[in-house]
């Protein structure tokens, strides 16, 4: 069965100039698989499908993928998937916030005007970063351990880590190994 896809750019009002997602419409009754196939073929960081919502409280229910694997939570498909929602002709039970169901729970998304906002889920990991785990991220980063500041999880979904490196110099010097 043919579903309705919308390709949202969240954060601009300019064609090109955001942050690109896939929003699928009407996804109830795709498979799992199907679904992740679709998130590859979109080559996007992720893609979103709306499904009608478990909880009485949402107004729609969102799974959100990237191309290898579904995420409980992501802000930027949060906004383009509210967005798209709404422009398909979505009609949330309050006029100023849409609630969203997703993997992280319910999301409050605020409307102001032709602006959207959430507040961001709980996290789901917090604390400090293990030594095997930071060890392997300053290795990513390309970065001497020893402007290392502070490494703590921040993890709402997508798996965060969050590192405090000891000047913009620093990170501005960052060669980050994208593999």
């Amino acid at each position: 069965m043919p579903r309705r896809f919308t390709q949202v750019d969240v954060f601009t009002s300019e064609l090109g100039y955001g942050n690109p997602v896939a929003v699928v419409h009407d996804a109830e009754g795709v498979d799992d698989a199907a679904l992740q196939r679709f998130a590859a073929w979109t080559n996007l960081s992720e893609t979103t499908f709306l499904l009608p919502p478990e909880d009485p409280a949402a107004d729609y229910r969102v799974r959100i993928f990237t191309p290898a694997r579904e995420l409980p939570f992501a802000g930027h498909p949060t906004l383009g998937s509210a967005r798209a929602w709404l422009e398909a002709g979505g009609t949330p039970a309050a006029a100023d916030v849409v609630v969203q169901e997703c993997g992280a729970g319910l999301v409050r998304v605020r409307r102001d005007g032709d602006r959207l906002a959430f507040a961001a889920p709980p996290l789901l990991r917090d604390g400090p970063v293990e030594a095997d785990d930071l060890a392997e991220i300053v290795g990513a980063l390309g970065v001497d351990p020893a402007h290392v500041v502070d490494a703590q999880w921040g993890d709402n979904g997508p798996g965060w880590v969050m590192v405090l490196l000891d000047s913009a110099e620093t990170v501005l010097a960052l060669r980050p190994d994208a593999a």
